[in-house]
């Protein structure tokens, strides 16, 4: 017979974690309706993101280059998370790690050249 309750201390940490994520979301809600801070007009639910109604369809199609951008972000972004502990443990890595991170980074100088010749980083 499999004994079950020594699963019991992380069905409590669930269901508590459960709880107070239901409480920090729904219950500011509640409070500001009972306090009366939930009075919406037209004013307040226009458009405020960038000023003017939307004059498209939102389920439109965006442009390929907003992707490309977001892919080269997330590399770059990728690059710098990898380069703080390859600075900090350089002394213990020595050459190797060294030589390693060089040709990293020139693969990655490689591929935006790439994306600039091509283009990618133009915007029209």
């Amino acid at each position: 017979m499999v004994d079950l309750s020594q699963y019991l201390p992380i069905l409590l940490f669930l269901v508590v974690a459960l709880g107070l994520s239901c409480a920090f979301v729904f219950l500011p809600m509640a409070v500001g309706r009972l306090t009366g801070s939930h009075k919406p007009d037209p004013e307040k639910l226009s458009e405020y993101e960038c000023g003017f109604p939307a004059f498209e369809d939102p389920r439109s199609q965006f442009d390929v280059r907003f992707y490309l951008v977001a892919i080269l972000f997330i590399i770059f972004d990728l690059e710098a998370a990898f380069l703080f502990p390859w600075a900090v443990s350089l002394g213990e890595i020595g050459w190797a790690g060294w030589t390693a991170m060089m040709i990293f980074i020139f693969e990655l100088v490689l591929g935006l050249v790439y994306a600039w010749k091509k283009g990618a980083l133009d915007w029209e």
